[in-house]
C-alpha cells in the first residue's frame, strides 16, 4: 500500500475532510478510509505503484430543491451540494494520455491530442473526458495526461446528477493538475455544460454542473450569461427534518429524447414570440395568446411554459422562505412545485407503464400528512422522488417506503458544504 496514503489516511487533515465532505462520526471516517483505500489498492493493481505526483480530487452530486426544469430557459433554481459524491485517486503523467478506471466499467483512453467532437461517442463517459479536455483546452487552460481510478456513491438513475459530477470532476483534475486549481467554480460548471451539451449530445441546462462544482445550498439565476450565485444557509437536520430521495425503480434507459423535450418545446412557445427562451417573454404574453399557441405548438408545449413561469415565481417563494427559517411556507411551496411538474410539466411518467413515481410521491403524501413535503426529484421520467420527513419518523418512513419499493430505496441526504475539492496527500 502506498506510504503517502497509509500516513495522509490516520492524518487529521484526512479526518477534518471527511467530516466537512461526508459528515461526522467514526463509523463516516472508517468508511470513507475503507473507500479510499481501495481506490488506491485498485490503481496500483491497475497501473503499478503511483511514481508521479499524486491526489484524490472529489466531486458531489446534487439535489434539485427547487425550479424544475426552468434552469434551461434562463430561470431560477435553488440546488445543493450532497454527501454522496464522485471520488478519484489520480497520478499525473508525461505521455499526453488520460487513463481513468472507474469501478465497475472498462477503463477509458484518452489521447489529449486527439479531443475533437465525435457523434459516434455521443451518451458516453468515453465523450465526457474527451470533451472536458477538448473544451478546457479551447478556453485556453493546459491539459495533459493523468491516471484515474473513479469510484462514485452518486447513485445512478438518482436525479442527483452522476454525469455532473463525473464532468466536474474530470475539469478538477485537470485544472489542479495542470493549472494550479485556478478555475472559478462557476466557470467550471460552464465547462462542464459545454461538454454535456457539445460532446455528450446532451441539451441540458447549467443547474447541476453548477451547484456539484459551487457547493452547499444555493439559488441560482441564468437570466444572464453570468448566472447569479448565493449561498443559503440551512440545516434540515437541526431543524428536524431529513432531505430524502427514494428510487422507485423507473426505467432510466434512453430518457434522452424525454428531457430534451422539455427544453425543445418551451423553446417553441419562446420562439411564437420571437425569442429563444421563456425567460424573455413576459408571462402575460403567453397567456394572452393560449388559442394561438395551442395551435401553433400544442397543449403540453403551453402547459409546460406554465409551469415554468410559476416554479420560476415559487423559487422566489422558497428562498425567502427558508432564509426566514419559514419551513411550513417552504413546505407548501415544495408541494406545490411537485404537483405542477406532475400535472403541466409532465415529468412523472416517460412511458405507458411507468407508473412508479406516482405512487412514491402519492405515498409520501399520505404518511407525511402535511408535515413535510413530497415532489419528483430532478429531470423526472426516472422513478426517483424527494421528501422531507420528521427526523422524529425517519426510520418509520424509511419501512413504509421500502415495504414499497425494496430495501434500500431511501437515502437520507446530508447537503456538502463545498464543491469540488482536491486533496494533495503530502
Amino acid at each position: 500500500m502506498n506510504s503517502q496514503w497509509t500516513a495522509y489516511s490516520q492524518s487529521e487533515t484526512f479526518a477534518s475532510r471527511v467530516a466537512t465532505l461526508y459528515g461526522e462520526g467514526e463509523q463516516v471516517l472508517e468508511a470513507q478510509r475503507v473507500r479510499y483505500g481501495k481506490l488506491v489498492e485498485r490503481f496500483e493493481a491497475r497501473f503499478g505503484a503511483p511514481k508521479g505526483e499524486i491526489c484524490f480530487f472529489s466531486a458531489p452530486g446534487r439535489t434539485e430543491i427547487g425550479g424544475n426544469h426552468t434552469d434551461h430557459n434562463n430561470g431560477r433554481v435553488m440546488a445543493a451540494a450532497v454527501n454522496l459524491d464522485t471520488v478519484a485517486f489520480v497520478e499525473k503523467t508525461d505521455d499526453g494520455v488520460i487513463v481513468v478506471d472507474s469501478e465497475g466499467f472498462p477503463p477509458i483512453t484518452v489521447p489529449i491530442d486527439a479531443l475533437e467532437v465525435r457523434e459516434a461517442d455521443f451518451g458516453t463517459t468515453l465523450a465526457l473526458i474527451r470533451g472536458t479536455a477538448g473544451v478546457m483546452r479551447q478556453m485556453g487552460y493546459t491539459v495533459g495526461g493523468f491516471r484515474a481510478t473513479v469510484s462514485s456513491s452518486v447513485l445512478r438513475g438518482s436525479g442527483l446528477s452522476s454525469s455532473a459530477a463525473f464532468e466536474v470532476l474530470i475539469a478538477a483534475i485537470l485544472d489542479g493538475l495542470y493549472n494550479g486549481f485556478v478555475v472559478d467554480s462557476k466557470l467550471r460548471a460552464v465547462i462542464a455544460q459545454k461538454v454535456e451539451n457539445i460532446y455528450f449530445g446532451k441539451p441540458c441546462g447549467l443547474m447541476d454542473q453548477m451547484a456539484s462544482s459551487v457547493g452547499g445550498m444555493v439559488t441560482i439565476d441564468f437570466e444572464t450569461e453570468d448566472a447569479q450565485v448565493e449561498a443559503i444557509a440551512c440545516d434540515f437536520a437541526a431543524k428536524g427534518y431529513a432531505l430524502c430521495v427514494v428510487n422507485t425503480g423507473g426505467d432510466h434507459g434512453d430518457l434522452t429524447d424525454d428531457y430534451a423535450a422539455i427544453r425543445t418545446e418551451m423553446e417553441a412557445v419562446a420562439a411564437q414570440f420571437g425569442k429563444k427562451v421563456l425567460r424573455e417573454v413576459p408571462q402575460e404574453q403567453v397567456e394572452a395568446n393560449i388559442g394561438k399557441l395551442r395551435k401553433a405548438v400544442g397543449d403540453r408545449a403551453v402547459l409546460r411554459a406554465l409551469h415554468f413561469y410559476d416554479d420560476n415565481a415559487r423559487v422566489l417563494e422558497e428562498v425567502a422562505a427558508v432564509r426566514a427559517g419559514d419551513l411550513p411556507t417552504f413546505f407548501d411551496a415544495v408541494t406545490r412545485s411537485g404537483d405542477s411538474s406532475w400535472k403541466l410539466l409532465q415529468n412523472v411518467y416517460a412511458r405507458a407503464n411507468q407508473e412508479q413515481m406516482a405512487m412514491g410521491i402519492e405515498l409520501s403524501r399520505r404518511f407525511l400528512a402535511g408535515e413535510g413535503a413530497q415532489r419528483v426529484h430532478g429531470g423526472g421520467f426516472a422513478g426517483t422522488i424527494q421528501a422531507y420527513v420528521p427526523t422524529a419518523r425517519l426510520n418509520e418512513y424509511i419501512a413504509m417506503i421500502e415495504a414499497a419499493f425494496g430495501k434500500g430505496c431511501c437515502t437520507p441526504l446530508m447537503i456538502r458544504p463545498e464543491g469540488a475539492v482536491m486533496m494533495p496527500l503530502a
